[in-house]
């Protein structure tokens, strides 16, 4: 049976990710630190770092797969309606006759993976409040779509 201390220690250790939205990387430097403080004497506590580190590196990398995919898409979609020869001699970044059907379904791709983001973020402002509650109560929750990179 898991302590007070060790159920308050792996619920703040899930809420310290929220601390992202405060401080850069805070989702990562946080937990980590309450983690190795208390891994040693805790197996609830180790369970529970585990999984908010695996849950965070996790949708870092899916990020990035999504942002790697988004900005190339609307990157290459945006240059290829403007002329070269107009960026290079007159510095002129008028968009004359965008072509919205001709580009379509470039411009689907890199809205799909905006919007998968989002609702990534979303999910996952969520999902460390739901493990914080089920991690309150005792209760070891693994978080969904996490890869254990950390075992």
């Amino acid at each position: 049976m898991e302590t007070t201390t060790e159920k308050n220690t792996a619920t703040f250790t899930h809420l310290s990710a929220l601390t992202q939205y405060f401080i850069p990387f805070g989702n990562y430097i946080f937990p980590i630190i309450l983690w190795t403080s208390k891994k040693e004497s805790s197996e609830f506590v180790d369970h529970h770092g585990k999984q908010v580190l695996n849950f965070q590196l996790s949708l870092l990398l899916y990020s990035l797969v999504l942002i790697l995919i988004a900005v190339p898409t609307f990157l290459i979609t945006l240059f290829r309606n403007v002329p070269l020869e107009a960026v290079i001699n007159d510095h002129d970044f008028v968009f004359r006759n965008f072509n919205f059907e001709g580009n379509i379904g470039m411009l689907t791709v890199g809205l799909v993976a905006v919007l998968i983001f989002g609702l990534l973020k979303v999910a996952e402002f969520f999902l460390i409040i739901y493990a914080s509650i089920k991690t309150s109560n005792g209760e070891k929750y693994n978080y969904p779509i996490t890869i254990p990179f950390i075992k």
